[in-house]
């Protein structure tokens, strides 16, 4: 059974400076998780429900519109889960709705938290590179437009790759 998810990419520059920055503070996963802001976690769905499910996300995409997005500053889970992430502190809203419409009709699932769009840059990590990982990107920001959003798999070797995107054309 396959394990998808969907994510709003983050573009280079930036996808590559945080992931990079990510390996820096040990993270196991580094290399395996493309840069993101999660619009669905990882859901397993039945091979013969995929058609289903891209139907859908076609649904969504031409509802969805374009939209400015900031990242800003880091932030914390903690203590509930050790995670430090990079905030989404414009297109906040936007990033809201879009994983409401994403987790209807076939996707439609519970959360284990409260949906938080962020971008994750240290997990499962020590302390001390939380808190590394805390302090260093304090003071980073950048803004690009959003256009369109990612179904991803996660592969038998354990990487996340993309399979299609999905082009926000609403109005």
């Amino acid at each position: 059974m396959p394990t998808i998810g969907v994510s709003i990419a983050i573009p280079s520059p930036h996808a590559e400076m945080l992931q990079a920055k990510r390996a820096s503070f040990g993270d196991p996963l580094a290399e395996s998780i493309p840069t993101h802001v999660t619009l669905l976690p990882p859901t397993e769905v039945e091979g013969d429900d995929l058609s289903a499910v891209v139907k859908h996300l076609e649904t969504v995409a031409s509802q969805g519109h374009s939209f400015p997005m900031v990242l800003r500053g880091t932030g914390t889970f903690r203590p509930i889960s050790p995670v430090v992430f990079v905030q989404v502190s414009g297109g906040l809203a936007d990033c809201e709705l879009l994983e409401k419409a994403v987790r209807r009709g076939p996707l439609k699932r519970k959360l284990d938290f409260y949906y938080h769009p962020h971008v994750t840059v240290a997990h499962h990590v020590s302390e001390d590179n939380l808190d590394r990982a805390f302090t260093d990107l304090a003071d980073f920001e950048c803004t690009f437009a959003v256009g369109e959003f990612h179904l991803y798999e996660h592969g038998a070797d354990g990487v996340w790759r993309p399979v299609r995107s999905f082009a926000l054309n609403g109005r």
